[in-house]
């Protein structure tokens, strides 16, 4: 991430990739819609954790599935 004058840059490739793996994986399980629409909850879970420091997008998609699933209600 560049922090210049106050703007910061997201690394979209990392949160794009790391929401394909969480919503392929979140689909398959039934946990959300088999649909093109991006899911705002996982996105923002996703954009979250990666603001807060984790680069590696397979690390960040397991936890926002754990994030996920333990506040889906049953």
């Amino acid at each position: 991430m560049l922090v210049e004058r106050g703007i910061q840059i997201m690394n979209f490739e990392v949160v794009g990739d790391a929401y394909a793996i969480a919503s392929n994986y979140l689909r398959r399980t039934g946990a959300i819609a088999d649909s093109i629409v991006t899911d705002d909850r996982l996105l923002e879970i996703i954009v979250k954790m990666f603001q807060h420091g984790e680069l590696n997008k397979l690390r960040l998609a397991n936890k926002a599935i754990a994030e996920f699933e333990a506040h889906t209600p049953a």
